[in-house]
C-alpha cells in the first residue's frame, strides 16, 4: 500500500520564509491601496488598482484626478510603505540568491530528473565514513546507484574525490526519500548509516516499499545482528570483524594482501572479482569452457564456477559444461565484463 503514496516534490523547492513574506505584504499593500482609493475617492476598482500601482512603483504618471484631502494623505502613507516594503523585498531577493537557496532549488530540480531517469540501481543510505568507500567502489564499477546523506559538505567531499554522481540532500530514515530515490525501480540498498537503529529502520521501510530488493546493512553490534535480519537484511557487515579479519591477514599473508590491494587501487585498469549469471548470457548455456573461450575473447580469468545448487567448483577444466542458473567468478575489468555479455558465442 505504501508503495502508490504520492511523492510531494513540491516541498523540497518551496522558497524561504522570506520570500513567501514578502510577496504576501507587497498583495497586501496593493490591495490595501485599491480598497483604500475606492472607499476615499468613490473610483472604481480597476483605476483604484492602476492609481496604487502608480504610487507604489512611483513612475510618476500623474493622478486619474484631483485627490482630496484625505486622498492626499493616504498617499502619502502608501508611498512610504512602498518604499520600506521595496526595501525589504529587495534586501530579501538578494539574500535568497547570494545565501544559494535559489541555485540549490534549480540543483535539486536536475537532480530529481536525474534519478527519475534511473532503474536497476542501488541505493546506498550514508556518506560518511562507510558510505564514501562503497560510493567510490560503485563509482569505478560503473554501477548505477543514488546516494542519501544529510550533509551537503559530505557529499561535495566525496564528489572532490571521485566526481559528480547523482544524491539527495535528504534523510535515508524518511519513506518519502527512499521514493524519491527510485527504491521502486532499484536492485539493491545499502543502509551504511553510524547507528544501529537507524540502518533497522531503513532497512524496514525498504522492505516494506520493495520485497524483491537485495539489501545489505552495516552492523556495529553484533547483539543487533538478528533485529537487522528480522527486518529484511539480506546480508549485515560488520566493519570491525572486517577491519579485525583484514589485520590478521596482512600479518599472515601480507604479499596476497598487498597483491589485492593493488588490484583495487589501479585507476587505469580496475580489476574486480565479478560474477557472471549464465542466465544473462543465454549463448554461454550448454557450451564447455574451452568452447566459450572466455579468456580469448575479453580477456578475463575465470577462477571458479557456483552451480545452481551452491556448490563451487574452484579453478574449472576446460570440459566443464556451464549449464542454466550457474554463475561464474571471473577476474576482469568492468568493460570486459560487458564486452562479455555483447558476445555471441556460436
Amino acid at each position: 500500500m505504501s508503495r502508490n503514496v504520492p511523492i510531494d516534490n513540491r516541498s523540497r523547492y518551496r522558497p524561504p520564509f522570506g520570500l513567501l513574506r514578502a510577496v504576501v505584504l507587497i498583495v497586501s499593500v496593493v490591495g490595501g491601496g485599491t480598497v483604500g482609493y475606492t472607499l476615499l475617492e468613490g473610483w472604481n476598482v480597476l483605476d483604484s488598482l492602476y492609481m496604487t500601482i502608480i504610487t507604489m512603483t512611483t513612475v510618476g504618471y500623474g493622478e486619474i484626478s484631483p485627490l482630496s484631502e484625505g486622498g492626499r494623505v493616504f498617499t502619502i502613507a502608501l508611498i512610504i510603505t512602498s518604499i520600506g516594503l521595496a526595501g525589504y523585498a529587495v534586501s530579501t531577493l538578494a539574500a535568497f540568491v547570494v545565501e544559494g537557496e535559489f541555485y540549490r532549488i534549480i540543483r535539486e530540480r536536475r537532480m530529481d530528473q536525474r534519478i527519475t531517469h534511473l532503474s536497476e540501481h542501488v541505493i546506498v543510505c550514508g556518506g560518511g565514513r562507510t558510505g564514501k568507500y562503497i560510493v567510490e567502489e560503485f563509482h569505478r564499477t560503473r554501477t548505477l546507484f543514488v546516494l542519501i546523506e544529510q550533509s551537503l559538505d559530505v557529499i561535495e567531499h566525496v564528489q572532490q574525490q571521485i566526481g559528480d554522481f547523482p544524491y539527495l540532500v535528504a534523510d535515508a530514515t524518511d519513506d518519502d526519500t527512499l521514493r524519491l530515490a527510485g527504491i521502486d525501480r532499484a536492485r539493491g540498498l545499502v543502509a551504511a548509516l553510524g547507528e544501529d537503529k537507524d540502518n533497522v529502520f531503513i532497512v524496514l521501510s525498504a522492505r516494506a516499499l520493495n520485497a524483491r530488493l537485495r539489501i545489505i546493512a552495516r552492523v556495529n553490534d553484533e547483539d543487533n545482528m538478528s533485529k537487522l535480519h528480522k527486518a529484511g537484511a539480506n546480508e549485515l557487515v560488520s566493519p570491525n570483524a572486517i577491519g579485525g579479519l583484514r589485520m590478521a591477514s596482512i600479518m599472515l599473508r601480507p604479499v596476497v594482501v598487498a597483491f589485492l590491494d593493488e588490484m583495487l587501487r589501479v585507476s587505469d585498469q580496475p580489476l574486480r572479482i565479478e560474477e557472471v549469471h549464465v542466465d544473462k548470457v543465454p549463448n554461454l548455456i550448454g557450451k564447455t569452457l574451452v568452447d566459450a573461450d572466455i579468456g580469448r575473447r575479453t580477456g578475463m580469468l575465470v577462477m571458479a564456477v557456483r552451480n545452481r545448487d551452491g556448490r563451487h567448483q574452484f579453478n574449472p577444466g576446460a570440459r566443464t559444461v556451464l549449464q542454466q542458473g550457474d554463475i561464474l567468478i571471473v577476474v576482469g575489468t568492468p568493460e570486459q565484463l560487458e564486452a562479455l555479455h555483447r558476445s555471441e558465442f556460436v
